[in-house]
C-alpha cells in the first residue's frame, strides 16, 4: 500500500507534536524537559506514559510508510527510554535526560522528509500560535 504524501506528513506533524510534548515543553538550548521527564518521577505514570507515547509514534511511523530500518531506530531509543525508568532514582533520572521520544521522532521526521520532502502545511499548533500572534498586532 503505497502512503501519499498528506498521509505522510500527518504523521511528520503527530510526531512533532509528541516530540514536543514528551521532551521539549521547556527548553533550554539543547537541554528540554516535557511530560516525559516530569512524569519518570511518578512511579508507574511515568512507565504508562512513556509506552503510549512510544505506541503513538510507533503507530504514526507505520501509517507514515517509514521504512523498517527506521522503524527499528524508533522501538530502539524508545525501548531505552522506557526502560531507565523501570530502576527506581537512578533510572528515574535518566530518563528525565534521555530525550528517546525526540530521537524517534527526529528519526520518523527525516524518513519522511527524504521520501516526501518538508511538509509545506504548518503544524495546526504554529497556525494557532501565529493567529494569536496577529491578533496582538491589531489596534483599537
Amino acid at each position: 500500500m503505497a502512503v501519499t504524501q498528506d498521509k505522510a506528513h500527518r504523521a511528520w506533524r503527530s510526531a512533532e507534536r509528541i516530540k514536543r510534548l514528551s521532551d521539549r515543553l521547556v527548553g533550554v538550548g539543547p537541554i528540554g524537559l516535557g511530560l516525559d521527564g516530569i512524569l519518570a518521577w511518578v512511579p508507574v505514570a511515568g512507565t504508562v506514559y512513556s509506552l503510549g507515547a512510544g505506541g503513538l509514534l510507533l503507530v504514526e511511523g507505520m501509517r507514515g510508510g517509514a521504512t523498517l530500518l527506521t522503524l527499528g531506530r524508533m522501538a530502539a531509543y524508545l525501548a531505552v527510554d522506557s526502560a531507565s525508568s523501570t530502576v527506581p532514582v537512578a533510572g528515574w533520572a535518566v530518563d528525565t535526560l534521555f530525550p528517546g521520544h525526540l530521537m524517534a521522532a527526529k528519526a520518523l521526521q527525516k524518513d519522511i522528509e527524504a521520501r516526501h520532502g518538508p511538509s509545506t502545511l504548518p503544524d495546526s499548533w504554529e497556525r494557532k500560535r501565529k493567529a494569536r500572534a496577529g491578533r496582538r498586532d491589531v489596534k483599537i
